[in-house]
């Protein structure tokens, strides 16, 4: 079967080439061993179709790495349970927080600063060596949407403002240093050149290379509660709003399981997936 010749549909709309060897990265970032990868991609392959979406591709491989091992897909359903933080923006926010907390920053959330012409929301303030960074979150709840380069206009504005009152005023005890933009989704062309030329930190879903959203969440396995596939979206949702928005979190906050009603048996199921998901979870 001659695979490449099997166009399919991006959530973008757009139409590209179906590549295994994207597939099969995709898989290996799971940690699934070689013959479960090859199994896998057998099974996708001789099930592909002219025009066929890349959700039916990954629904089709998340379900048969279920069948395998649960936190498995767990790990490959990471970008849509990233979405899942959603509708608002706020989760994602708090995410972010937590996942530069555990990246040795001292982080707040929501904080209202003075600028030298205005006061600004800033989503997420991180402190590290005397150092202090602003970053701005750019959440999408749906797939295709990316930042254009009026995101990081805007952003390094409010930065500069920000930063001209903060290294201004002899109180503050660290330099502000930095601004980021982090996005759950991609960066255009122009948005990217535009950070690099003005000095803003860049950091999306795939970028920087090897350093991007999923390759800090995997290497620190800090994965959001929605990656639970023992969870109902309602008991996710009840724990977004307490605030637990790491899978970790949930290991030394196992209480919230019997506030909702968890079985003692389904408890032990979704503590061992998450003791799988973060097998350092006591750092």
């Amino acid at each position: 079967m001659k695979n490449q010749n099997f166009d399919i549909i991006k959530s973008s709309g757009e139409k590209v080439k179906f590549s295994i060897d994207k597939l099969r990265a995709s898989l290996y970032k799971t940690g699934a061993d070689k013959e479960t990868i090859a199994q896998i991609i057998n099974k996708v392959r001789y099930e592909l179709y002219q025009g066929i979406s890349t959700k039916e591709i990954y629904n089709r491989a998340f379900a048969l790495l279920k069948k395998k091992k649960s936190y498995l897909a767990s790990k490959y359903k990471l970008k849509k349970a990233i979405y899942e933080l959603g509708p608002t923006g706020f989760p994602f926010e708090r995410f972010v927080s937590e996942l530069l907390r555990y990246s040795g920053y001292e982080t707040k959330v929501g904080e209202i600063l003075q600028g030298k012409c205005v006061k600004h929301e800033i989503d997420v303030i991180a402190h590290k060596e005397n150092e202090t960074t602003l970053i701005e979150c750019k959440f999408h709840s749906e797939q295709g949407l990316n930042c254009n380069v009026k995101i990081p206009l805007y952003i390094n504005s409010r930065y500069q403002d920000v930063k001209t009152h903060w290294n201004g005023n002899i109180k503050n005890d660290s330099k502000l240093t930095k601004g980021w933009v982090i996005t759950n989704t991609r960066f255009t062309e122009d948005a990217l050149l535009y950070g690099k030329c003005c000095g803003l930190y860049l950091l999306s879903w795939d970028y920087p290379n090897n350093d991007g959203l999923r390759d800090r969440i995997d290497r620190l396995s800090l994965y959001p509660i929605t990656v639970s596939t023992l969870l109902t979206n309602r008991e996710k949702q009840f724990l977004l709003s307490r605030d637990v928005v790491l899978c970790r979190q949930l290991m030394h906050d196992k209480f919230y399981l019997d506030h909702l009603g968890v079985s003692e048996v389904r408890k032990k199921k979704i503590l061992d997936e998450i003791a799988q998901l973060c097998p350092n979870k006591n750092q």
